[in-house]
């Protein structure tokens, strides 16, 4: 019987993946699966371990895990391509070593819809062959819906997961997503969540990492993409991560508060590619903490074929799920605040008194992914959802991007509101308000329902300003009377206005801009 408060419906899932070779450098990948294991045992929890396949036919991993796991453990499948998997499968080998971690070697969508087939079964019979039974779960980076949907329609998994959002991070671009928790996906894309249970591939897939929810959005970008702060114990840096016990501690309590819009969420556990050294002190700490925070009632730990069927249960569709960051580990002065459904996510941030909503992206499960019947041409691989506000890919030097509350003066000037504090409610079922105290008495009500979001406040002659810069990428972005018409590649969407007294569009040069909606009363709604 499980001892987890009703009040607290928090999920853990330990995930550790097991590859079977690492070309970059010579590493004892044996000895991290090995003291893994020893560490959740040890504590008495339950975890995952997701083989590679040059992992499932090296018996130094697949003994191992036979002879010391005990019932708590699942045993499930890592998809990335290797070497042998891709020979066994009657396709030429293509890497650059016999695990090349380059997307159009690695990954599902560097093959044809056939021959991903082909590898998924060559995977999943050797995977019986050796257990007995085919997996429940099997996870990757990212996998494309025609694979995911082929793994649930013919062997049944329960469970996926996959990386969390980052941009062009080792070539991996994932961004627009289900920040955290886990959604259904559409059958034309994996990485959109599904709107229907019609359309939707049956399998919840969970978010993996543990983004951080202020700090990793805009994380700078580098030579190998963005920076990763996440509970990944191998990082420590200035901005947080996984490795650094006060951060763990700030992170375990965002995420899993008494109140949830549906549950709390995180993946903990590191790839044995890394090593024991560079894990031990950081995932130690976090097992430790863990074991109380699930000894007091506050969480549950489980396996992820078990939070799948767990989920299914609970949800035919993809729930509303929420972060909420109200204090800043490093003190500055940062709270954030995500909301997500199977619709759209938001998040609202307010940086030491400037708000902004610095991300919308909507969701359309009609909006189908690149790789669902072609091949991902080269290492750099792609997925998104619509954009609708995107601070981090559309602001630059002259101008940062966003959707931010604002009064206008008696000239007609937009000037931003200033903000004291956030807090939170979300004894709606599946809703989330977000109450701004504002300087000067005055408050802002942000609630975040099905398929609007309505704001309102008792501030006079009070709007929102969207801005944008002159970027990349951008959406094509025409202001009608009741909406604003947004085109992303071919696919054309909207953002519905509701209580907008006056719009008014202005070019800032070339493809920058703002456009400013004056509110006809209290309340102003965006629909979707």
């Amino acid at each position: 019987m499980s001892n987890l408060s009703p009040v607290y419906p928090n999920r853990v899932n330990i995930i550790n993946f097991i590859r079977g070779v690492e070309p970059r450098e010579p590493i004892d990948l044996v000895e991290p699966v090995r003291e893994q294991l020893a560490l959740v045992q040890k504590h008495g929890l339950r975890a995952t371990w997701l083989l590679q396949y040059d992992a499932l036919i090296n018996p130094d991993f697949t003994d191992l895990l036979v002879s010391e796991a005990d019932a708590g453990q699942e045993i499930g499948v890592w998809f990335e391509v290797v070497q042998p998997l891709a020979e066994k499968a009657g396709i030429p080998w293509r890497g650059r070593f016999p695990w090349d971690w380059h997307a159009h070697i690695a990954f599902s969508v560097g093959y044809t819809p056939e021959e991903r087939e082909r590898l998924a079964d060559v995977l999943m019979e050797d995977f019986r062959a050796k257990f007995g039974h085919y997996p429940q779960s099997v996870g990757s980076w990212f996998m494309d819906a025609h694979l995911l949907a082929y793994l649930s329609d013919r062997y049944r998994i329960v469970a996926s997961c996959n990386c969390k959002d980052q941009w062009g991070t080792d070539g991996y671009t994932l961004w627009g997503g289900y920040w955290n928790q886990a959604y259904y996906p559409s059958r034309l894309n994996g990485f959109m969540p599904a709107q229907t249970e019609a359309n939707q591939i049956p399998v919840p897939v969970f978010r993996m990492l543990g983004s951080d929810p202020i700090y990793q959005y805009d994380a700078k970008l580098g030579g190998n993409g963005q920076a990763v702060i996440t509970l990944e114990p191998v990082y420590s840096g200035k901005e947080g991560g996984g490795g650094i016990p006060e951060w763990v501690r700030w992170f375990y309590d965002v995420n899993f508060r008494k109140e949830q819009v549906s549950f709390g969420y995180t993946q903990v556990g590191q790839e044995n590619s890394f090593g024991w050294a560079a894990m031990k002190d950081g995932l130690i700490d976090q097992v430790d903490l863990l074991a109380s925070k699930q000894a007091e009632g506050v969480l549950k730990v489980e396996t992820l074929a078990e939070s799948g069927r767990w989920f299914r249960r609970q949800y035919p569709v993809t729930p509303a799920a929420s972060i909420c960051a109200l204090t800043d580990w490093r003190k500055e002065g940062r709270q954030s605040v995500w909301y997500n459904n199977r619709n759209y996510r938001l998040n609202l941030l307010n940086n030491d008194g400037e708000l902004w909503i610095r991300d919308i992206h909507r969701f359309d499960e009609q909006y189908a992914e690149r790789y669902l019947d072609a091949t991902c041409p080269d290492k750099n691989a792609h997925y998104d959802t619509l954009p609708v506000v995107d601070s981090a890919r559309w602001s630059n030097e002259q101008t940062s991007a966003g959707l931010r509350p604002a009064i206008y003066d008696s000239e007609g000037n937009a000037v931003p509101v200033s903000v004291q504090s956030l807090e939170t409610d979300e004894t709606v079922q599946g809703e989330l308000t977000i109450l701004v105290h504002l300087k000067g008495g005055h408050e802002l009500r942000i609630r975040c329902a099905d398929k609007e979001i309505f704001i309102s406040t008792d501030l006079p002659n009070w709007g929102l300003l969207l801005e944008w810069g002159d970027v990349l990428d951008l959406p094509e972005i025409r202001l009608e009377p009741e909406y604003i018409g947004y085109v992303f590649g071919v696919h054309p969407y909207k953002l519905g206005l509701s209580g907008v007294r006056t719009v008014n569009r202005s070019s800032a040069g070339n493809r920058a801009g703002r456009i400013e909606l004056r509110s006809a009363g209290k309340e102003l709604q965006l629909q979707f």
